[in-house]
C-alpha cells in the first residue's frame, strides 16, 4: 500500500500499485475459472440480445443448455469426455418410477 499526498493535502491509497488487487494480492481467479465465466456471460449476452422481447424485467435464469454448453466446452478442452446414459440410467434420473 502506499500513500500519495497531492499538493492540496489529499491523500490517496494506492494498493497494488494500481494493478488489479484481487489478482495481485491473492491468487486471484485462476483461468480454469474465468474462461467459464467469461463463456457464460457471453453466451447470456447473446441469449438476451436474441430474447429481449419475450424477457421480463429483473434477472434472468441461466438456461440449462447454455449452463450445460460452457461445462462441456470446458470438459472437452480439458480432454474429459462424458459418457452417455443409458436409457435405463435416463429414466431413473428423471423418474420415479424405477428405483424406488
Amino acid at each position: 500500500m502506499e500513500e500519495l499526498i497531492f499538493p492540496d493535502g489529499k491523500k490517496v491509497y494506492l494498493l497494488a500499485k494500481g494493478r488489479l488487487a484481487n489478482l495481485v494480492l491473492s491468487e486471484g481467479h485462476p483461468a480454469e475459472v474465468m474462461d467459464m465465466s467469461f463463456g457464460l456471460q457471453s453466451l447470456m449476452s447473446e441469449y438476451i440480445v436474441n430474447n429481449k422481447d419475450s424477457l421480463k424485467p429483473g434477472m434472468v435464469d441461466v438456461p440449462i443448455d447454455i449452463d450445460d454448453k460452457v461445462g462441456y466446452l470446458k470438459l472437452q478442452t480439458m480432454g474429459v469426455e462424458i459418457d452417455k446414459l443409458t436409457e435405463e440410467q435416463y429414466n431413473y434420473i428423471h423418474g420415479y418410477e424405477e428405483g424406488t
